[in-house]
């Protein structure tokens, strides 16, 4: 099959959604998802560039098949070539989904909704922003007001921004990476919030930081974790798998949940498979429905669920 008709199918999703995205604010979004098996891509707009993964797995594609995908692309979008950037997604283990793949590649805002977000496509594997969390986000965003909300596992701090957002009383976001840390913290100044007394950003290994907010007793209203498939960083003493440790993840952490408050736990491991037994730590609702935006219902990127405790 000829990669104009995969141009061809790309302009033709970009017109359907195009409305809607206006609509919501949203400059960010997934145009295209293994719609076709000759062309086992995901292609997401970001503004006035284009982010296209190739799925290795499904079929290699050499640089002779992609570069002429590439120059269709920029041809039928009407998007700069240089701002059409190809990765090949490739099974990654532990620390190597944050290794850097370009050491100068600009990074640049998109709007959701009446939020911003930096992003950079070409410098890591994943570009700064999960764009099949915007609904989950909005979620928390709308539970935040008056709330402690903590965030685990909280990558470049998007779900801190749209809880801060939503008037939280105090935030809390934890990230082993000093530079997604860092990310986080320009995040939150590029909304105006970047008010030091109401909202902390502590650098540790999760599981660290949850044995000490036990030892003190601390409590939040609203907690996010989203933690990685799996990870073996450096900085942490054990490897981790979150099917194998999702009891003692969520036991630590439902540890921390006050009286009436909610944890929003989510993960993309293909075919996870929540534990019995966490129903007996707390009441267990999977909204994964609610949380899949609809330029994402091709494929399942997530799974997600509320967890509750009287």
């Amino acid at each position: 099959m000829q990669p104009s008709a995969l141009a061809n199918r790309v302009l033709k999703n970009q017109r359907h959604l195009a409305k809607w995205a206006r609509r919501e604010g949203i400059e960010a979004y997934r145009l295209y998802d293994r719609d076709m098996p000759e062309f086992p891509l995901a292609i997401d707009r970001y503004a006035d560039w284009l982010h296209v993964q190739v799925f290795e797995k499904k079929r290699p594609l050499g640089a002779a098949e992609l570069e002429p995908i590439r120059n269709g692309l920029a041809d039928t979008l009407e998007v700069p070539l240089a701002q059409v950037v190809i990765k090949h997604r490739r099974r990654q283990r532990g620390a190597e989904q944050y290794e850097k793949l370009a050491q100068r590649a600009p990074s640049f805002t998109v709007s959701e909704r009446d939020l911003r977000f930096e992003v950079n496509l070409a410098r890591y594997l994943d570009t700064g922003l999960f764009l099949d969390h915007r609904d989950t986000r909005q979620l928390i965003r709308e539970r935040a007001r008056g709330e402690t909300f903590l965030n685990l596992f909280a990558y470049t701090g998007s779900f801190t921004v749209y809880a801060a957002a939503g008037g939280a009383q105090r935030t809390v976001t934890v990230d082993m990476s000093h530079t997604y840390q860092a990310w986080s913290r320009r995040n939150m100044v590029h909304n105006g919030l970047q008010d030091d007394q109401r909202h902390t950003f502590v650098q540790s290994d999760v599981f660290a930081f949850l044995e000490r907010m036990r030892q003190a007793r601390a409590r939040f209203d609203l907690i996010m974790l989203d933690p990685p498939s799996f990870s073996n960083s450096k900085r942490m003493q054990e490897t981790f798998d979150v099917q194998r440790d999702q009891e003692i993840l969520l036991k630590a952490t439902l540890d921390l949940l006050a009286p009436g408050g909610e944890l929003f736990f989510s993960n993309n491991r293909q075919a996870f498979r929540l534990e019995p037994k966490i129903a007996e730590l707390a009441a267990v609702e999977e909204i994964s429905q609610q949380t899949i935006p609809i330029d994402f219902k091709r494929h399942t990127p997530h799974r997600c669920w509320v967890l509750r405790c009287g």
